[in-house]
Parts: structure tokens; sequence; C-alpha cells
């Protein structure tokens, strides 16, 4: 692990650099990524670009207010409206002249999480006719001169309140340096030149983002576990949250871009639900303790690696529906109907009898996609 503050790599005799190599040979670099000054260019004004999530807001202290389809999810929409708004007001007045909104969040709603209806009108909201991938799809040089993120967590092992990385049980690491959602999106952008300026959420995400003292950080409550934290007054907070944003505009030309350290090793560890242990002494696969990692020379490429890995990790959530099933009187019944229609589907297949469903993708309930679903 990179330690910043003392610039040297923790288990390892090199001081101010990260080795990296699975098996090929190892090469050294310096830190995991480098910071560079802002180039400003905003002649044709200041666009921002606004990514939210929704276990972060203000006002919340309960995991239903972000999970699609649960008897509060309606009132975390409200909360998620109010705290972009309250950033979206800051922004303009730091001297912001556009800015847009995108869902980072993936709550499985097919309509974007944040009201539409109630969102700022003076702010836009990114839809395309296409899925998109909301950390790297939207990258483009001159698109924006900075993105503002709100209502973010603590990354897994943080102990914050829906602490994770991505997606359950995952911890994401990059030249040795395991990162927060908010870290992964300046990274992407620095490819661009192109600053995280704001951040809200937690204390513990607060604790998380040392790694850039530049930005805006606005906490908006205090965690106390992965499931419950204390919110401050609503009103403060936001008030924070419209100061915070005006002052990160204001100060943009002080904002630092990250750019990773190429090339570079990427990583994922697993945490229970998730589990990448059925993968230990797969060839070529470079593996320890639940934690698969891997050499490459892009970024973009490591994030592809980092999905492909993830999706493997999340066969470990089928050992709490397995643990579901076991509770049932149904189970020896279930498992039974299971291995007749495994060893059915074999000999369909052997017998050219079966023929795979076609993929089909869910369209848009709107006719337009808007980030994670």
């Amino acid at each position: 692990m990179f330690d910043p503050a003392s610039k040297k790599l923790v288990g390892a005799v090199t001081v101010g650099m990260v080795a990296v190599g699975c098996g090929g040979g190892i090469i050294l670099l310096d830190e995991p990524w480098s910071l560079q000054e802002v180039q400003l260019n905003t002649d044709d004004g200041i666009r921002v670009l606004v990514l939210h999530d929704m276990e972060g807001l203000s006002g919340q202290d309960d995991p239903l207010t972000f999970e699609f389809g649960s008897e509060r999810y309606e009132e975390g929409q409200e909360l998620l409206v109010g705290d972009v708004n309250a950033v979206i007001d800051g922004l303009y007045a730091g001297g912001a002249t556009e800015v847009h909104v995108v869902d980072g969040h993936g709550s499985g709603n097919p309509e974007p999480d944040i009201l539409t209806e109630k969102l700022d009108p003076r702010a836009s909201q990114v839809l395309r006719d296409e899925p998109f991938d909301t950390y790297f799809d939207l990258v483009e040089r001159g698109a924006y001169d900075a993105v503002a993120v709100v209502g973010m967590h603590a990354k897994t092992g943080s102990e914050g309140f829906a602490s994770h990385t991505y997606t359950l049980g995952i911890d994401i690491i990059l030249n040795d340096e395991s990162i927060t959602e908010t870290e992964l999106v300046a990274l992407s952008w620095g490819r661009v030149g192109v600053p995280v300026i704001f951040a809200s959420g937690d204390d513990k995400l607060a604790g998380d983002l040392r790694t850039m003292p530049w930005i805006e950080f606005v906490t908006v409550k205090e965690a106390t576990s992965a499931s419950t934290a204390i919110p401050r007054p609503l009103e403060e907070a936001r008030a924070d949250l419209r100061a915070g944003a005006q002052r990160a505009v204001e100060n943009l030309a002080d904002a630092r871009v990250m750019r990773v350290t190429l090339p570079m090793k990427a990583a994922v560890r697993a945490v229970p639900p998730a589990s990448l242990v059925h993968l230990e002494g797969f060839p070529g696969v470079h593996y320890r303790d639940n934690t698969v990692s891997f050499a490459v020379d892009d970024l973009w490429e490591a994030y592809d690696g980092i999905q492909a890995v993830i999706r493997e990790a999340r066969q470990g959530y089928r050992s709490i529906l397995t643990e579901r099933m076991r509770e049932s009187e149904e189970f020896d019944s279930i498992i039974a109907d299971y291995s007749a229609r495994l060893f059915t589907r074999w000999l369909d297949v052997e017998s050219g009898r079966w023929e795979a469903p076609p993929d089909e993708d869910e369209p848009a309930a709107s006719g337009m996609y808007h980030g994670y679903r």
C-alpha cells in the first residue's frame, strides 16, 4: 500500500515508488498518480458536470432511502434533488455558465433517481439514446471544465454509511492504492485534464479523500455504521453545499488534475458477500488473498479488466441465496428439480435440441438512458 504522507510502499524497501508486475517482470513506478495544474480555457464560459450518487445525502440516515422499490426511496429522491439543487445554485453563483447532471447511482430505477420536474431548470440532465458508462463514456476533451460529485460514499472497509466501491463487497486498487469512486471519477477525467473540484458525503469519505486536498468537501453527516448515521441539520448542510460549490468554481485555478501513473497495476479485492476464492489456482490468473491483480498500459483497459473481475466476484452473492434456500422446507425438492434440469439441458444441447434465448436489451422507460441502471 502506498502511503502518500511518507511516500513509501508499505511492505517493500522501495521508497517513493510502486512495484507493478504480475508474473511477467516488475516495473518500478513513481507514485500511484500525479497531480497536475489545471490548464484553464474558460473564454467560452465554465461548464461543470455534476455526477451524483445517493448514499451520501444530507438528512439521510436509513439505507432504504437509496434503495429503489423500498418504502423510503421517494423520500431519498427528495433529499437527492435538494442536495443537487443546492450545489447547482452554488456552482452558478461561483461563475459556472453551464451545468449538466448525470446519474451515477444505479438504483435499478428505469427512470432517473433524481426528480426531473424538481431539478433546477438552469441545469440539464445527461440523456442518451444508448446505454453509457457514467465514469468513462462521458470523458471527452473540451466537454467540461470541471466535475462536481454529490451524495458520494466512502470506500469498502472505511466504516462509512453504506461504504462500498462500485458494488457490494468490492475494493478497487490502482497502483497499490485502494480508491474511492470519487477518485476513480477524478482519474478518469484526469485523462483529458479535467479536475474534480467538489464532493459531498459523510465524515468517513472526507477521510478517504485526503488524497485530494484541493477539493471543496462538505461533510453532511457522521457515519456510525454502514446502516446508521447522524445527519447534520438539513438547512445548515444545504447552505454549506451551496457555499462549497461556489468556492469550488471560484478557486478552479487552484484545483489539481489526477493522472494515473502508467503502465499500471490494477487489482480487485473481494470481501463478503463477494468472493474470488473460486479463481485460486486458475492458470494465468494472479490471485492471492481473495484479490486478483493484473498489469495494463491504459486506465480504460484497467477499468474493463476490473469490471470483468467484479462479475466473477459477484458469484459469491449466491451464497446468500443458498443460505435462504436452506431455510426453506422446499429446499430438497428445489435441489432435485435443479439437478434434473441440469441433466436435461446437457442432453438437449448435445442432441442439438436446445437454442440459447436471444439477448434483449431492456429499453429505457423514458426512451433515453440517464446513466447507471
